[in-house]
């Protein structure tokens, strides 16, 4: 019986990880569709496509999906929806504050979603801009390590390029500037030879929220329901958590 239970439990844990890849996979799209609609199907001429398809591909989004998408955004092929950006804010459990930028063709349907998935989970709707001041744009480029990758040598190459910080996050680099010098710094890895995963301006909180593991476990489970809604596209919310935290959270799976 132990046998099937553990089966059962691989099996759901799969069947999540699969629809999270599929739901992954529609924002990515999404986002390069927007992107060749506002600057063009030209991913050499248009900063914004080019870092889109790239992180696409390194989450491993089909290339014809990719390319389907250009298409409909540029208008070479029908069948683009037209999309805008929705930001609402609001708090979730201890105090957490929460931005959540939807990218949606149904404005009705987006605020629904986020409002279910807030009051369900211990969260509460705000106002605007009495949560986003406490979060700054930031441009936020993550670079995998390698075997003779350092922090030293990520900061080498993008300290001219206008980078501010470069934090260890175990297994990547996560790289912070200016959301105006995002392209400049990705450049400049590029020149030095070092890969990246993902580059995109980001809300960056200034002020922090220390979490314990049950406090981990309710933001999370917040965080998991506005991410079920496909017109979600990020979440961005100022919990911090301690390493004994992680360690704790790590024995849940």
């Amino acid at each position: 019986m132990s046998g099937h239970s553990k089966w059962a439990t691989t099996k759901h844990k799969k069947a999540a990880i699969d629809a999270k890849r599929g739901k992954l996979f529609a924002k990515m799209i999404k986002n390069i569709e927007v992107a060749a609609r506002t600057g063009g199907g030209d991913p050499a001429g248009n900063p914004t496509l080019y870092d889109a398809i790239q992180k696409a591909k390194k989450s491993s989004v089909p290339i014809d999906n990719i390319n389907r998408a250009v298409k409909r955004g540029s208008g070479a092929e029908a069948g683009g929806a037209d999309y805008s950006t929705i930001m609402y804010e609001g708090y979730g459990p201890n105090g957490v504050a929460v931005l959540i930028e939807c990218l949606t063709d149904n404005r009705n349907r987006a605020a629904s979603d986020v409002r279910v998935a807030m009051t369900r989970n211990g969260g509460s709707m705000a106002d605007p801009g009495s949560v986003s001041y406490m979060f700054n744009r930031k441009g936020v480029v993550v670079v995998p390590k390698g075997d003779k990758l350092d922090e030293d040598t990520v900061m080498e190459a993008v300290l001219d390029a206008g980078a501010e910080e470069v934090n260890d996050l175990g297994d990547t680099f996560e790289v912070l500037s200016e959301a105006t010098d995002m392209v400049a710094v990705r450049t400049a890895l590029q020149d030095a030879g070092i890969d990246y995963d993902s580059a995109d301006a980001n809300f960056v909180p200034s002020v922090q929220v220390e979490l314990d593991a049950d406090g981990a476990r309710k933001i999370f489970k917040l965080i998991d329901a506005l991410e079920d809604s496909d017109d979600v596209q990020n979440v961005f919310a100022n919990f911090d958590l301690s390493a004994e935290v992680v360690a704790e959270l790590d024995e849940d799976e």
